[in-house]
């Protein structure tokens, strides 16, 4: 079921998959918009066959003539007319709609060099704010940490990290006064189940409760550990390439090798 857009946003996105490919139908479709009076502000392809329009408009009356007038359209097939959503903006300034491969909780996957389009992705789900929890999957090196911190700048949020293989055996256990303000928290599920104190699981416990986001590397291990329950709002996957598989028992024994080494 198609909605009509919040007024007081007044944009709509409008995606189509194109059917067929003839000449001159980008032109025909904007054409049409434009005798409605409606204003174009971004126009992208996305993936090989769809486009995306970002569109201003002021009269509901003209946006239900436009999605009749293109249902009508056998050259298209319209797949989004909506206010934009976060998943709509990064398809239009990027060209690709985000690859969704779980739904519960939702678990995008990417490879490492499509850190801009992630980097953009997180940094803008930080900016919205709010109590959420994300988790990052991935082999040792694939740039989760990276993107993280990336995101955290992108943001103009701070980043504390309460535990990382970054920096060697860092484990916190307790913050500064002013650590809890405009501040994001990194946590890395393995160098915490091994290695973290009750004072660092008490931190860990309070940070997760606080009106901001956390993002948790490795998140399979600290769910497993079970010494707090968490929601995952959504994960993030990452891999050097498409058919790499991240496997929990070679991770694990990565940490191992590091920590000995």
């Amino acid at each position: 079921m198609r909605r009509w857009p919040n007024k007081a946003e007044n944009l709509l996105y409008l995606e189509y998959d194109i059917q067929q490919n003839k000449p001159g139908l980008l032109g025909a479709v904007t054409t049409l918009i434009g005798m409605l009076g409606l204003n174009i502000i971004t126009v992208t392809g996305i993936e090989p066959k769809s486009r995306g329009l970002l569109l201003e408009t002021h009269s509901e009356g003209k946006v239900q003539a436009l999605l009749n007038a293109l249902n009508e359209v056998e050259a298209i097939k319209v797949t989004a007319f909506r206010q934009p959503t976060l998943l709509d903006r990064i398809a239009l300034r990027h060209g690709k709609r985000l690859d969704m491969v779980e739904v519960n909780p939702p678990t995008y996957r990417f490879v490492r060099e499509e850190l801009g389009v992630l980097v953009d992705f997180l940094g803008d789900t930080i900016k919205e704010g709010g109590n959420q929890v994300i988790g990052i999957r991935g082999m040792p090196r694939v740039g989760k940490t990276e993107a993280a911190i990336a995101a955290c700048v992108y943001a103009n949020k701070r980043w504390i990290l309460l535990s990382s293989t970054i920096i060697r055996q860092a484990l916190r256990t307790e913050l500064l006064l002013d650590e809890s303000v405009n501040s994001i928290f990194l946590i890395d599920g393995i160098t915490s189940t091994t290695r973290g104190t009750d004072a660092h699981w008490a931190l860990l416990e309070k940070t997760l409760q606080m009106p901001t986001s956390k993002i948790i590397e490795h998140p399979d291990i600290f769910l497993r550990d079970g010494r707090l329950k968490i929601d995952l709002d959504f994960i993030i996957e990452i891999r050097h390439h498409q058919e790499d598989v991240i496997r929990l028992e070679d991770i694990s024994m990565s940490f191992t090798a590091f920590d000995m080494s």
